[in-house]
């Protein structure tokens, strides 16, 4: 998969609830299903250039969408420092079962991790 294939999906993933019932229909049989364009135009009743164009005003909303909000920018930026989280809380417990085990600790470093994995979803 190449990189326009990726963060097309990904933008889709944030903001295809956006496009139209037939772009984002296009844009699955295009990206999820890996149809062609002639066959995505049999199966939507429209020419190929129709398919093309299409999808090409998809990709340009959703990229003009990502623009103005940028969630998937801030979400690939917090993404690791979330993991970074996790991975401490990880470590935390860890010391406190070898070394001291105490409850509280125990609790809030769970918390802690739980809260980082639900952000990461």
């Amino acid at each position: 998969m190449n990189y326009k294939t990726v963060e097309m999906c990904l933008l889709f993933d944030y903001y295809g609830e956006l496009l139209t019932e037939k772009q984002r229909d296009i844009f699955d049989y295009y990206y999820n299903e890996d149809l062609s364009l002639a066959e995505i135009a049999e199966i939507i009743g429209i020419t190929r250039q129709g398919v093309r164009d299409a999808l090409l005003h998809s990709e340009a909303a959703l990229a003009d969408i990502e623009t103005r909000l940028g969630f998937v920018a801030r979400f690939q930026k917090l993404e690791p420092a979330l993991i970074q989280v996790s991975d401490l809380a990880d470590e935390i417990l860890a010391i406190n079962n070898r070394s001291y085990f105490s409850a509280e600790i125990d609790r809030k470093a769970n918390e802690i991790f739980t809260l980082a994995l639900s952000l990461r979803d």
